[in-house]
C-alpha cells in the first residue's frame, strides 16, 4: 500500500503506463510491477503465477467514467474484464428493447465477465459503469491462447459451460425457507467440515501437547452433579491459558474464536456436543483424549510442538474472528448477548454492501442476520421467477447469476449481495443462483425481517415540515439506563439527527444541548459531530451570523420571567458552542478573516450583557481567554508567517519544537522548467494552481499559456486544475513541479535528481544501533503526527479544493509513510553483497519490532510493506539466508498486515493499546474514503447527518491516539544520537519501482 495521495503519482502510475505499452514492447520489470498490483485484486487470488505473469503480458487497461455502455445484451464478444476498482450493473431484457432492461446484480471489484468470448456465443445482458471504474481487459485471441494453454488451471475459475462445476441435481437444491426448520439449517451449517483438515488437527495436536508439557494440570478427569467427565478442560482455563501464550491474542473474545476453529472440525469437543464454545465453567475435550489410551507427549514431540506454537497461534488467530462470527451468527436471534450483537455490528461495517444503511439499521440487521452455509458447488439457491424471500451478502465463496434461455450472466464474490431488489420490489426474482463452487457462506435476511426493520426505523422517524418540505428528520433510539448525578434515571430513549437542512440542525443542537455539564466533561458526542463536520455543509461564513442570529434570539410568548429565562439559556447554549467551536478550530481561525470578526463582535456582545446578566459572567473569562489567544497570536512580528523552505526538508530544525504548517504560511519552492532550469517562488501554501502560474510568470517575464505539470520520478506527469490548492505537498517523494506552454508538454522529462541516490547507506546506520533508529523515528514521526489537524482529513476527503484549505501536514505525514517504505526497498536493491542484504532484513526486522514496541504503527506498516515490495520479496536468495527466527518475526508481523474482513487483525491490536498512539494513517485515510464513497453527503435536499457521524467517529480515532503527549525514552534521548536523528530525518530514497525492480533484477535474475 502507498499513502493515499501519493499512491497516483508512482505506485498507481507505474503499473497503469506499463499495461498501456503494447504488449511486446513489456519488460519482465514490467509484468512485475503489473503482477504485484493484480495480486491485490480479488478476481486474480487462485490464479495459478504462470496464468497470472501471462495475463499481465497481454492484458489491457481501462478507465471508464460512470455510465458507460461496455457492452450490450446480443452483441458478440470481444474481450474478457476483471474489475480492478468501482462496480458495473448487469441490465437483462426479454425484449430487443434495451430501454425495458431491468438491472438484475452489480459487479463489484475482483469480478471477472465476458467468457462468451471462447465460443462467440452472444452476451446475455447489457453491462454499464455504475460508478467510475477501472477494468483490466485481454482480447479474444490473446484470452483464447490462454485457455488453451492453461485450461487445467482455468477451468476452475470461469463460469460454465466453460468452467467446471458439479451440477446439483434438484436434491441440491435449497429447500423453501417455510419447510426448513431452524435446527435443519443449523444442521447444513455445521456439518461443513466433517473431517478436520490437516492443519486444523496439527493445530489441536499442538495445543495439546503444549498443555500437557506446560500445565498438565489442566487436562485431567473432572466431577459434576456426580458424574465424571474423563480427560476434560475448562473453557474459562483454556482462554486463560491461550492468552498467556501469545503476544497476537489481545482479547477473551478473539482466544474463544480461536478455539471454536478447533470446536467446528471436531479436533476439541464439548462433553454434551455443544456446537458454541464458551468462556465459562464447561469441559471441553481434545480428539486425542476420546480414547482412554490416549498416549503422552514424547521429549521429540514435546520439543517441536514449542518450535510450531508460535506459528499454529498465528494461524487461529487469522482464522479464529471468521469462526466467532460464525459461532455468533448460529445462535437463535433471541439467544445472542449484548457482546455478540455489537461484535457482529463492528463486522457489518466494513461489509460494502451495507455502507450505505444507517447505524440503526446495521444494529437491528445485527439481530436478525443468519448464517447459511452449503458445501457442494451446483446447489441452487433460488430459480429465477420465485417470491423473493431473502437478501443474501456472500461472506465466502462466489455464486453463478443464471438466466432461463442466456446461461451464466455473471459471477458474483465475496462482499458482492443478491436478492434485494425482488424483496424492495416485491418481484419475483429476475434469475436463478446456483453455487460456483464448495463451502461457500452466507449472511442472509429474511424478507419479514427486512420489512420490519423498514417499518420500525419508519415508526420510529419524526420529521419536521416547513411548506410541507421536511427540514429536518429525527430517529428515536434506546438511551441506556443512565443515572444522573441527581439520581434520577434518565430518559430510555433520545432522538438523534438523521438529516435536515444546516439551519435546522443547528437548532437542535443549541435547543437540546445540556448545561449542567461543564465544558471538558465528555459532552454529547453528536455535538462535537456537528462542530467537527459542519464545513462541509455550513461554513463558517454561515455558521457565525447564524450563531449571532441565535444568541440575540427574543421569544414572543410567554411570561417576563418566562422570556427571560428562555434568553438567559439560549445565550450560555450559544456561548457553550462558541466556547467548543474555538476550541476544536484553535489558530486555524486566524485564516479566516469572518471568523476572527465574528469572535471579537461576540466578545464583545457577551461582555456588554454580562453587566444586565450576572448569570454569563462565568463563561466570561474563558471566551476571554480563547479571543486574546487567537487575535493575538498573528500580531506578533516573529509569529505572522513562517517561511518553509522548497520540499519542506524539516532536518535544519535542529532541537526546536515542530511546528503545524498554515495555510498563510510562506513557500520557498522551485518550479523547473522544459530546459530544466528553475525560478524560485515565494507564494502562500495554499495558493492555488492559478497563483502559482500567475507568481512563475513574473519571474520568467511571460504567462501565456502556461500550465503546472507534476513530475513523478518514473516520468508520469499530471496537469493540475487550476482550482488545485496546496499543491507543493502533494507531490510524490521524489515529485517535482514544472512550468510549461501546454504544446511542450509531451516533452517534458524527469530531472537526473529525481532519480534518487546510486550508492546505499549501509556502511553508516549498520554502526547505528536498531532501538536508537527506531526511536529517532518515533520522536520525528509523532513531530509530524501531532501537526496535523483533526480537520485536515476533513478535507481531504472531501477534496481541499472545496474548501480552498490546506492539507500541508497531513500530506507530510503520508509521504513520511512513503519514504520509509521506499527506504527499505532502495537500501537492499543497492546492496549487491548477498551477506549485507541478509543482515539488512534483519536490522529492518528489527527496527519494525522496536517500532512496534513504540507504539509507532504508521513506521512500524511501512517497513513491512517495503520488505513485502515485488523488489525484495523477490530476492529468494537472500530470504532464503534469512535465520528462522527472523521468518518467524515476519511472519507474524505480516499477519498484522492482513487485509482480510478489512485489516481485522490490525485493528484488534490497535483496540488493545493506550495512547499514544501513532497510526497506520494510510488505513484512517481508507476508511473516511470507504465512508464518503458509499453515502451521499445529501439527501433530499438535507444534509446526510448520519454519514457526518461516520466520518466523525473515525476522525476521533486521531484524538483518542493523541490523548497522551508522546515522552520520549530518557534514557535513549539523553545519549548524543544527533547522527541518528539527521540520518533518519534525511532519507535519501529511490521511488520509481520500475527501477527498483531491475536493481532487483540485476541482483538476483529470474530463474528459469
Amino acid at each position: 500500500m502507498v499513502a493515499a495521495h501519493a499512491s497516483h503519482s508512482s505506485s498507481s502510475g507505474e503499473w497503469i503506463a506499463c499495461l498501456d505499452k503494447r504488449p511486446l514492447e513489456r519488460s519482465s520489470e514490467d509484468v512485475d510491477i503489473i503482477v504485484t498490483r493484480l495480486k491485490e485484486v480479488k478476481a486474480f487470488e487462485k490464479f495459478h503465477p504462470n496464468l497470472l505473469q501471462q495475463i499481465c503480458l497481454c492484458g489491457y487497461y481501462e478507465n471508464l467514467e460512470k455510465g458507460i455502455t461496455l457492452f450490450r445484451q446480443g452483441d458478440i464478444g470481444t474481450n474478457w474484464y476483471a474489475v480492478l476498482t468501482g462496480s458495473l450493473d448487469v441490465k437483462v431484457s426479454d425484449t430487443s428493447n434495451h430501454q425495458d432492461a431491468v438491472t438484475i446484480c452489480t459487479l463489484g471489484i475482483g469480478t471477472a465477465f465476458g467468457e462468451s468470448i471462447l465460443d462467440n456465443t452472444p452476451r446475455h445482458a447489457t453491462i454499464v459503469t455504475r460508478e467510475h471504474s477501472e477494468l483490466l481487459r485481454i482480447e479474444q485471441k490473446d484470452f483464447k491462447a490462454l485457455w488453451e494453454k492453461y485450461r487445467q488451471y482455468m477451468s476452475g475459475l470461469l463460469t460454465p459451460p466453460y468452467g467446471v462445476m458439479e451440477t446439483g441435481s434438484n436434491n441440491d437444491r435449497m429447500p423453501d425457507k417455510d419447510s426448513m426448520s431452524n435446527s435443519a439449517l443449523c444442521q447444513v451449517s455445521k456439518n461443513c467440515n466433517k473431517v478436520p483438515s490437516e492443519k486444523i488437527l496439527r493445530a489441536g495436536k499442538i495445543l495439546r501437547n503444549t498443555i500437557l508439557s506446560r500445565a498438565p494440570h489442566m487436562i485431567r478427569d473432572r466431577k459434576y452433579h456426580l458424574k465424571t467427565y474423563r480427560q476434560c478442560c475448562v473453557g474459562t482455563e483454556l482462554v486463560d491459558w491461550m492468552m498467556q501464550q501469545s503476544p497476537c491474542v489481545h482479547l477473551r473474545t478473539q482466544a474463544v474464536g480461536m478455539w471454536q476453529v478447533l470446536l467446528e472440525e471436531g479436533v476439541l469437543n464439548h462433553v454434551d456436543q455443544e456446537h458454541h464454545f464458551q468462556d465459562k465453567y464447561l469441559f471441553y475435550r481434545f480428539l486425542d483424549d476420546e480414547h482412554e489410551d490416549a498416549p503422552l507427549p514424547t521429549e521429540e514431540e514435546k520439543k517441536e510442538c514449542d518450535e510450531e506454537l508460535q506459528d499454529t497461534m498465528l494461524l487461529l488467530s487469522q482464522i479464529g474472528p471468521d469462526a466467532h462470527m460464525r459461532m455468533i451468527l448460529r445462535k437463535p436471534p433471541g439467544q445472542r448477548t449484548v457482546d455478540d450483537l455489537e461484535f457482529i455490528y463492528e463486522e457489518l461495517l466494513h461489509i460494502k454492501a451495507l455502507s450505505h444503511l444507517s447505524t440503526t439499521v446495521k444494529r437491528e440487521l445485527a439481530g436478525v442476520l443468519i448464517f447459511e452455509s452449503h458445501p457442494k458447488a451446483g446447489t441452487v439457491l433460488f430459480n429465477q421467477g420465485e417470491e423473493g424471500t431473502s437478501w443474501y451478502i456472500i461472506l465466502k465463496g462466489s455464486v453463478n447469476v443464471v438466466i432461463y434461455g442466456k446461461g451464466v450472466v455473471c459471477t458474483l464474490h465475496e462482499g458482492d449481495d443478491f436478492g434485494k431488489l425482488a424483496l424492495v420490489n416485491d418481484a419475483p426474482r429476475a434469475a436463478s443462483i446456483v453455487l460456483r463452487e464448495d463451502n461457500c457462506h452466507f449472511l442472509r435476511v429474511d424478507k419479514e425481517d427486512f420489512n420490519r426493520i423498514l417499518r420500525d426505523v419508519e415508526a420510529n422517524t419524526v420529521r419536521l415540515k416547513e411548506h410541507d418540505q421536511d427540514v429536518l428528520v429525527l430517529e428515536k433510539i434506546p438511551a441506556g439506563n443512565r443515572i444522573s448525578n441527581q439520581g434520577n434515571s434518565q430518559p430510555q430513549h433520545k432522538y438523534i439527527v438523521m438529516s435536515g437542512t444546516p439551519e435546522k440542525i443547528l437548532e437542535h443542537f443549541l435547543e437540546t444541548m445540556r448545561l449542567e455539564a461543564t465544558l471538558h466533561e465528555a459532552t454529547d458526542s453528536v455535538l462535537n459531530d456537528f462542530i467537527m463536520m459542519h464545513c462541509v455543509f455550513m461554513p463558517n461564513s454561515q455558521l457565525c451570523p447564524a450563531l449571532m442570529a441565535h444568541y440575540h434570539a427574543q421569544p414572543s410568548q410567554g411570561t417576563e420571567q418566562e422570556k427571560m429565562d428562555y434568553a438567559l439559556n439560549n445565550k450560555r447554549r450559544v456561548i457553550r458552542l462558541v466556547l467548543q467551536w474555538a476550541a476544536l478550530y484553535g489558530d486555524l481561525l486566524q485564516e479566516d478573516e469572518a471568523a476572527m470578526a465574528f469572535l471579537e463582535e461576540f466578545y464583545v456582545s457577551v461582555s456588554d450583557d454580562t453587566r444586565m446578566i450576572a448569570a454569563l459572567k462565568e463563561q466570561l473569562p474563558e471566551l476571554e481567554k480563547i479571543v486574546k489567544q487567537i487575535s493575538e497570536e498573528p500580531k506578533a512580528p516573529q509569529k505572522k508567517h513562517k517561511v518553509l523552505l522548497q520540499l519542506f526538508n524539516t532536518s535544519d530544525d535542529r532541537a526546536q519544537k515542530r511546528q503545524p504548517i498554515r495555510g498563510s504560511d510562506e513557500v520557498l519552492f522551485k518550479v523547473y522548467c522544459i530546459d530544466q532550469t528553475y525560478t524560485t517562488i515565494r507564494v502562500p501554501v495554499s495558493s492555488s494552481v492559478k497563483e502559482v502560474i500567475s507568481a512563475v510568470a513574473d519571474k520568467l517575464g511571460s504567462g501565456e499559456g502556461l500550465i503546472i505539470v507534476k513530475m513523478s520520478s518514473g516520468g508520469e506527469k499530471v496537469v493540475l486544475k487550476p482550482h488545485d490548492v496546496s499543491v507543493f505537498t502533494t507531490l510524490s517523494v521524489n515529485g517535482r513541479l514544472f512550468a510549461c506552454p501546454r504544446d511542450q508538454f509531451d516533452a517534458l522529462a524527469p530531472l537526473p535528481e529525481q532519480e534518487g541516490p546510486s550508492t546505499g547507506t549501509v556502511g553508516t546506520f549498520e554502526l547505528m544501533s536498531s532501538k536508537d533508529l527506531a526511536h529517532q523515528m518515533t520522536i520525528y514521526d509523532w513531530e509530524l503526527f501531532n501537526c496535523v489537524h483533526e480537520l485536515e482529513l476533513i478535507y481531504h476527503t472531501f477534496g481541499r479544493h472545496n474548501f480552498k484549505k490546506t492539507t500541508a501536514n497531513l500530506d507530510l505525514f503520508l509521504r513520511r509513510f512513503n519514504e520509509i517504505q521506499f527506504w527499505v526497498v532502495t537500501e537492499i536493491c543497492l546492496c549487491s553483497q548477498l551477506s549485507k542484504r541478509v543482515q539488512l532484513l534483519k536490522k529492518y526486522i528489527k527496527i519494525a519490532a522496536h517500532c512496534k514496541e513504540y507504539k509507532n504503527l504508521n513506521s512500524f506498516f511501512a517497513i513491512i510493506m517495503g520488505l513485502s515490495n515485488v523488489a525484495v520479496s523477490r530476492l529468494s536468495l537472500t530470504w532464503e539466508k534469512l535465520p528462522s527466527k527472523f521468518k518467524k518475526i515476519y511472519a507474524e508481523f505480516e499477519s498484522l498486515m492482513d487485509p482480510s474482513r478489512n485489516h481485522r487483525a490490525y485493528r484488534l491490536t490497535v483496540a488493545k493499546l493506550d495512547p499514544p498512539i501513532i497510526p497506520f494513517m494510510p488505513l484512517l485515510i481508507k476508511d473516511m474514503t470507504f465512508t464518503h464513497e458509499g453515502n451521499k453527503t445529501f439527501t433530499d435536499n438535507l444534509v446526510n447527518f448520519e454519514k457526518m457521524r461516520m466520518i466523525a467517529n473515525t476522525v476521533r480515532t486521531v484524538k483518542f491516539c493523541r490523548s497522551q503527549s508522546f515522552n520520549p525514552d530518557a534514557a535513549l534521548t539523553n545519549k548524543n544520537h544527533q547522527d541518528v536523528r539527521s540520518y533518519v530525518r534525511q532519507l535519501n530514497v529511490i521511488d520509481n519501482q520500475r527501477t527498483l525492480s531491475q536493481m532487483s533484477h540485476r541482483l538476483e535474475p529470474r530463474r528459469a
